[in-house]
C-alpha cells in the first residue's frame, strides 16, 4: 500500500500487508495462509466504518526481509514498457 497514493485515488478502504510484490496473499500452494489473508481483508472491507479506512494485517512473510525477494526477477510487461518510454 502506498498511502500518498491512496489519498489520491480515495480508496475507501485498505487491508494492508506487507508481502512482496505480486503475492499479498502469500507463498504460492500455501493455501492456508491464502484463505486466511483473504478472510482478513474481507473482514476490513465488512468493519470499515469510513472512507479511508486502513487496516494493518496481521501477517508476517516466512523469510526475513533481507532474504525475500520484494520484487519480480523479471519485470512485468508494462513496467517494461514504462522504462523504455522514459529511456525513449
Amino acid at each position: 500500500m502506498i498511502p500518498a497514493y491512496q489519498n489520491i485515488v480515495g480508496m475507501p478502504r485498505v487491508a494492508a500487508i506487507e508481502h512482496p510484490f505480486a503475492r499479498p496473499y502469500g507463498r504460492a500452494k500455501d493455501v492456508e495462509t491464502q484463505i486466511a489473508v483473504l478472510r482478513a481483508a474481507l473482514a476490513v472491507a465488512e468493519a470499515a466504518q469510513a472512507p479511508g479506512h486502513v487496516e494493518h494485517l496481521p501477517f508476517v512473510w516466512p523469510e526475513p526481509p533481507e532474504e525475500t525477494q520484494w520484487h519480480p526477477p523479471v519485470p512485468s510487461p508494462i513496467i517494461e514498457l514504462i522504462n523504455k518510454r522514459r529511456k525513449g
